[in-house]
Order: C-alpha cells, then sequence, then structure tokens
C-alpha cells in the first residue's frame, strides 16, 4: 500500500505501515472515545471541579471553531473529573451531533437529563439527534419537554412545530406509497418541456436545440450520450449555470431505467489498456468516497486523475449529495458519464442516496430550487435502484457503509437484495449503507444511532467467506482522507476535503491495479463560489444544529 500527496514534491509517499496513526489503526481494542469515562470524581472534589471547567472551556473554544472531535476529546477530559455534569454532557453531545455520531449523542443527553431532569439543552440535543435520524415522533416529544421547560422559548417552539410538519409529511408519504401509483418516470413526458432559443447552455446535437424529440431522446440512451457535451456541461457548471431541465428529465428517466436492470451488486474488471493521460501507468480502476456535493472538489479529482473513460473507471462509493450545496452539479456530472460510457463510471448508493436525509441535508431544497419537485422525484428513483456494493476483480468488496453483522451472508445475497425503495432501519441493506468499523471484535450498537458497528472478526469472517481480500468503505470523515483497520482488511476512503468547509481533512482516492495493492492519492480542498453548506436546507440543518 503506498500513500501519495497532491501537495508534496514527492511523487510517492510512506507506505501505509509507515504513515501517522491519523491514517493506521493500530486495532488496540480500546474502547471509541465516549463510550467509557473515568471516574476521578472522588479525588479532590474542588479540584476536579475547576479541572472540569477549565477543559470544558476549551472544549467549548474547539465547538465553535468548528473542530468537533477536538472538542469531544476535551468534553472526554472534563468528564473525567466531573462525570455528572448535565452541561458538559449536553455539550459534547452536540458535538457528536456534528460529527453524525447520533447515538452517541443520544446517550449523553440522556446522562444529563438523569443528571439534572429540568435541563432543557439536554432534551434539545437529544431531540436534534432524533430529528437527524427522521425518528420525527421522539424528537417531538423532547422539544415539547424543552417547550414546558422554557415555555417563553419561541425557538424551541419552532423546532415543536418542524417536528409536527415532518410527520404529517412522512404520514402522507407513506399513504401515497401504498396507493402504489406508477413511478413518475413511466409517466413523465420530457418532450412536453419547452426549450427556449433563449437557453445557452450545451446541447446534445451538435445542430443545437432540436425539434425531432425522438432524435434528441436517442442521445440519452446508455453508450450514446456525447462526450462533447459532457465536458461542455461541466464547464457550464463551473461558471455556476445549470443545463436545461429537458436534458436533465431525460438524463435521469434513461439512468433509472438503466439501473433497476442492474443488481444489487456489480462486478468490476480492470480495463484493458492504461488511462489515456498516463500510458506509462498500469491499467486501474480509481475508487473514491464520499463527496456530498463538492462539485469543485470533483473536478479536482478530474483534473488529477483524468475524466472518466472505458480505460480510466471510477467507482464514486456513494453519498454524492448532501451536505455541500452544489450536488445537484455532482450527481448531474456522475449521471451524465454513465450514459456516455456505462463502463467509465460505477455508482453505488450511500446513506444520502435517500428521501430523509435529502430533507434535511439540503438536496432536495437544492433540486426543487434549481429545478422543481418533478425533477426531485426522478432523482429519488435513480437514487433506489443504484446498486448497493461491487466487487473488483473478485477480490476487493466495496460498499458505502459497512458489512452485515449477521453470520453466512455471501455475495449472493448482496446480488438479490431487493432495491427500488427507501432503506429499512434494519437488515441487509441498512447494514451495507450505514455500518462502521469498530477496532475490537463482534457487533455494537452503532454510534450514529443506526445499523451496527463491526469489528475485525466480522470482516475476516465476510471476507474469507466469499473469497475476497479486502473491504473498501467510506461513510466516515478521516483526517488524512482514508484510514486502514482490521489488520489491513478494511479501508475507509473519504474524497470531500475540508468536509461543509470546517472540517479540515484531506480527501483521497485510491488506484487498484493488477496487484490489487492499494495506492493512495491525498489532497487537499480547492476554492468554490461563496455558497455555504447547507444553503438549500431551509434551516431544516441549521434549526437542529446538524
Amino acid at each position: 500500500m503506498t500513500t501519495e500527496d497532491s501537495s508534496n514534491a514527492s511523487s510517492s509517499g510512506p507506505s501505509v505501515a509507515e504513515t501517522s496513526g491519523s491514517s493506521v489503526s493500530d486495532d488496540t481494542g480500546s474502547q471509541p472515545v465516549g463510550m467509557e469515562v473515568v471516574d476521578r470524581s472522588k479525588e479532590d472534589q474542588a479540584a476536579n471541579l475547576e479541572k472540569a471547567l477549565a477543559l470544558k472551556t476549551k472544549g467549548n473554544e474547539q465547538l465553535a471553531m468548528g473542530h468537533f472531535l477536538e472538542a469531544i476529546g476535551f468534553y472526554s477530559e472534563a468528564l473525567e473529573f466531573d462525570p455528572t455534569s448535565a452541561i458538559i454532557l449536553s455539550n459534547r453531545a452536540q458535538a457528536y451531533i456534528k460529527v453524525e455520531n447520533y447515538g452517541l449523542a443520544m446517550t449523553d443527553a440522556t446522562a444529563a437529563m438523569d443528571s439534572d431532569p429540568k435541563y432543557a439543552k439536554a432534551y434539545y440535543r437529544r431531540g436534534s439527534a432524533h430529528f437527524a435520524l427522521t425518528h420525527y415522533k421522539d424528537a417531538k416529544k423532547d422539544f415539547k419537554k424543552v417547550c414546558q421547560l422554557k415555555p417563553k422559548d419561541k425557538d424551541a417552539r419552532k423546532k415543536f412545530q418542524a417536528c409536527e410538519k415532518a410527520i404529517r409529511e412522512d404520514a402522507f408519504r407513506k399513504a401515497i406509497i401504498s396507493e402504489k401509483t406508477a413511478p413518475l418516470s413511466d409517466t413523465y413526458d420530457p418532450n412536453a418541456i419547452s426549450l427556449p432559443s433563449s437557453y445557452d447552455g450545451p446541447n446534445v446535437s451538435p445542430e443545437g436545440i432540436l425539434e425531432n424529440m425522438e432524435l434528441e431522446a436517442s442521445f440519452f440512451e446508455p453508450g450514446k450520450l456525447p462526450r462533447d457535451f459532457v465536458v461542455a456541461a461541466m464547464e457550464h457548471f463551473k461558471n455556476e449555470k445549470l443545463i436545461h431541465k429537458r436534458y436533465v428529465a431525460r438524463l435521469l428517466i434513461s439512468c433509472k431505467r438503466y439501473f433497476e436492470n442492474l443488481a444489487s451488486l456489480i462486478e468490476v474488471s480492470l480495463p484493458a489498456e492504461p488511462p489515456e493521460h498516463d500510458s506509462s501507468a498500469a491499467p486501474r480502476v480509481t475508487v473514491c468516497g464520499d463527496t456530498h456535493g463538492q462539485y469543485y472538489d470533483v473536478l479536482n479529482i478530474f483534473d488529477m486523475n483524468g475524466y472518466p473513460s472505458r480505460n480510466n473507471p471510477y467507482l464514486f462509493n456513494g453519498d454524492f449529495v448532501d451536505r455541500g450545496s452544489f450536488s445537484v452539479e455532482v450527481i448531474l456530472t456522475y449521471l451524465m458519464w454513465k450514459l456516455h460510457d456505462p463502463m467509465c463510471i460505477q455508482l453505488t448508493r450511500g446513506n444520502h442516496e435517500t428521501k430523509n436525509m435529502n430533507k434535511i441535508y439540503g438536496f432536495e431544497g437544492e433540486a426543487k430550487a434549481k429545478y422543481d419537485d418533478k425533477i426531485f422525484e426522478l432523482f429519488l428513483e435513480v437514487f433506489s435502484h443504484l446498486p448497493l456494493a461491487a466487487v473488483i476483480e473478485s477480490t476487493v468488496f466495496v460498499t458505502h457503509g459497512g458489512l452485515p453483522t449477521e453470520e453466512g451472508v455471501t455475495l449472493n445475497d448482496v446480488r438479490k437484495v431487493k432495491r427500488g425503495c427507501e432503506p429499512p432501519e434494519s437488515g441487509l441493506m441498512s447494514d451495507l449503507m450505514w455500518s462502521d468499523p469498530q477496532p475490537f471484535p463482534g457487533k455494537s450498537p452503532s454510534k450514529r444511532g443506526v445499523g451496527f458497528s463491526f469489528g475485525p472478526d466480522i470482516t475476516r469472517r465476510f471476507l474469507d467467506t466469499n473469497g475476497l481480500s479486502l473491504l473498501v468503505r467510506s461513510h466516515e470523515v478521516k483526517e488524512e482522507g482514508y484510514l486502514v483497520e482490521h489488520g489491513g482488511k478494511t479501508i475507509t476512503i473519504f474524497s470531500a476535503p475540508n468536509y461543509c468547509d470546517t472540517m479540515g481533512n484531506k480527501g483521497a482516492f485510491i488506484h487498484f491495479d493488477a496487484s490489487m495493492e492499494p495506492k493512495f492519492t491525498q489532497y487537499t480542498n480547492v476554492p468554490h463560489p461563496d455558497v455555504k453548506p447547507m444553503a438549500y436546507s431551509a434551516g431544516m440543518g441549521g434549526m437542529f444544529g446538524l
């Protein structure tokens, strides 16, 4: 395993075994931060409270600067000296929410309530964590309690009302689903969408806007979308412009029909030739992790590594959208390349390619603002049919979240998972999209509040059962852009540098050639237009501190 840092003049970095602990787990078996607290409260109580206060202050400073992991560290130290402090527990819960560890946030908030049942912020934090997991009824109960404790708090009342609205919308959505109406992609007619002569974006035909609708539609069949159109559209996006809604509708309908005919597990082979831009390289496939609407960082990946092609194939491992405010541009770019040549790019579904996540974390608002509700619905259809996992050269298993925690699950079981739906809260689909690794054996409740955490023994068992050598997953921000765990058998890859404009992390991607030894490239973020993350979340994320 080798590491390359694009910001370093050296063409190759140290091996993974030699890099810092931020990139390699030693599998020492230690519990995750926050799962256990050392109780020093029986020492000099006054001195302990003073130490706890000083550490809490440092934690607050780190939280205010957006250094959430550092804040968690200081709060955890503070709790060693004052383990029942409702304030410190609640503050750490907020930091956990910021790094999407909603399960740990709920644990801390509940402990804060036990310590001080009248501490309103504890209910506030737990309600926010419940809301992030779309547990709207539980969130409503907590915000109702906040309103009782703080009857003049307008913010708490607003959050309570937001929970009520979400419950109504969820019930309405379920009622519509139960009616089994035809999917929009079966009834929506792109031909009815007018494309005015004033449109200044790229067209699929060199002749410009076509009047022959049948001919225009033919360009959106898999393998037919012109490369020139894809590249021109990417440049158009870079200039903060959009391609026309009629083209987007055709793109989404075609992609939905393509993906629904795939299995839930796809097979990925190495290309026969090296990439066009680097003929000295061995034939390879590039695996990227979360890109989360960071379009300008995606452009940077292509600048470093070349555009997708049959000889330069990519696998993007979920979480294309949400958080970043250029999510529409990111997912449209991936889908356009897919229709240009289905072999040049593979996409697996992440936990953010779902309706519930899109409502909270910005993509729903963005898609409706840049296009409309029908286009958003078509996006959801595409998401629901994305494959859940891939196997590279019968050796490397790639999925967004992690492994099933049940024994005996085979690749054929993964291949046959029924899609075309929102993921359930448990089961094989949920495990693949939501689970996380842990350094110690066995399985544990997830720090996120959904799915499980799986240990190195579970990884080894799954790989051995299925004749595989390595698990590659994404789903978690990593300081160096990647992390190697489980004795070298699990790799987390994360490709969104400076996640949410606050985390300061690097991004990374992996090359696999015939050796199947991962070779990492790291990079830092690039500038983007002045649009903040979650700018389209309609206040949902900001309202709940997400």
